[in-house]
């Protein structure tokens, strides 16, 4: 038995965000004796401990943000130079990832992968047109095309999207599974009262989020529904803004902020209904574990269908009409919908992580014989 092929995976940092923890759920499932991961980052992660305990090797070199656009570049350049022993290079920056299959390319590692996580950029106006340029070298740059949805293909790989294999966002499904148990326990531990109706929301404090229209929405259903709570898990730039809107709409009371969280899985089994207005998605892993625990998702119709299971948990309305949010939770509130999920629904739909990390594994063996 040789030794594994090592795949170098490219990331600005391996901290709980949606491709990063597929990235994790695929390493942890795989034969590391065939495939093994390192990681090329720009600052540290939660995941760091982790990787190296699987064996993984984190190479760390400056972010653009940190230092500029031309130390970045050298940086990169520098990089491949050094390590040509990587046969393998598989980016998840989105548009970003443009620069770094460019150095890739120039320092001759023969396989490249692009992944496309998402369907649009963030950023200012020059944030955007600085991404827009670095993505127009994946095309010429990159050798393989993978992408979580169809949206997102089209996005990033514009032209070349025929290209493209969608790779689904799979999960430890029975980690998930619903247990009235766990969902006391969890209750308990928020301090939540009995009767309270728990609106649940997972997901970095970005624009992307719009966490403004969720507050908004709750601040709305409040005036008819005292007994709701809004739960938000997770971290980001926009969440001081966030936590002094629900200030200023008398609501400290009823929005618990938990900050970034590891046990998600538990979590979810506390919410009574899962809300995600974003504005833009790839395919949010988040939104197939909330229906791996059998809750009902109320999402934005700009996320791509792909993301329903199929199992009657999912509706998607416009951003346009507040209205048409309030009457739906108000519906849901008052059905009481078991939990159960058919056993192998997620599996069926190729959204097991089994499935997922097998058919990686398989690729990558395959691209590198």
């Amino acid at each position: 038995m040789g030794s594994p092929i090592r795949i170098l995976h490219i990331v600005v940092n391996m901290n709980r965000g949606g491709a990063e923890t597929l990235l994790m759920n695929v390493y942890r499932n795989v034969d590391r004796t065939k495939v093994q991961f390192d990681f090329l980052t720009g600052k540290p992660g939660v995941f760091d401990a982790e990787i190296t305990a699987m064996g993984g090797v984190i190479h760390r070199i400056p972010y653009v943000s940190d230092v500029g656009h031309t130390k970045y570049i050298q940086a990169l350049d520098h990089f491949f130079a050094a390590h040509t022993d990587y046969r393998i290079v598989h980016a998840h920056m989105d548009k970003m990832s443009g620069f770094v299959l460019r150095a890739a390319k120039k320092a001759g590692i023969p396989i490249r992968i692009a992944h496309s996580h998402n369907t649009s950029s963030e950023g200012s106006v020059a944030a955007k047109a600085y991404k827009w340029l670095a993505g127009t070298y994946i095309g010429s740059c990159a050798t393989h095309f993978l992408a979580c949805s169809t949206k997102a293909a089209q996005w990033l790989f514009a032209g070349k999207e025929s290209r493209a294999v969608v790779i689904r966002n799979g999960i430890e499904t029975e980690q998930f599974a619903y247990s009235p148990n766990v969902r006391k326990q969890v209750r308990q531990e928020l301090h939540l009262p009995e009767n309270a109706y728990v609106i649940g929301h997972v997901g970095r404090f970005f624009h992307q989020k719009n966490h403004a229209f969720l507050l908004d929405l709750f601040a709305r259903l409040q005036e008819e529904r005292p007994e709701a709570v809004l739960v938000l898990a997770g971290d980001g730039p926009l969440r001081e803004e966030m936590e002094k809107k629900v200030k200023a709409l008398h609501l400290k009371k009823k929005v618990k902020f938990l900050g970034v969280r590891s046990d998600i899985s538990r979590l979810l089994q506390g919410f009574d209904i899962f809300v995600f207005p974003s504005l833009h998605e790839g395919l949010p892993v988040t939104l197939v574990e909330a229906q791996g625990a059998g809750l009902p998702c109320l999402i934005s119709d700009t996320i791509t269908s792909e993301v329903d299971m199929g199992i009657q948990l999912v509706d998607r309305l416009s951003l346009d009409d507040q209205d048409a949010w309030i009457q739906h939770i108000k519906r849901i509130m008052a059905r009481n919908d078991s939990r159960e999920i058919p056993t192998l629904a997620l599996s069926n739909q190729g959204y097991d992580i089994r499935n997922t990390a097998a058919w990686t594994e398989g690729f990558y063996l395959g691209i590198s014989r």
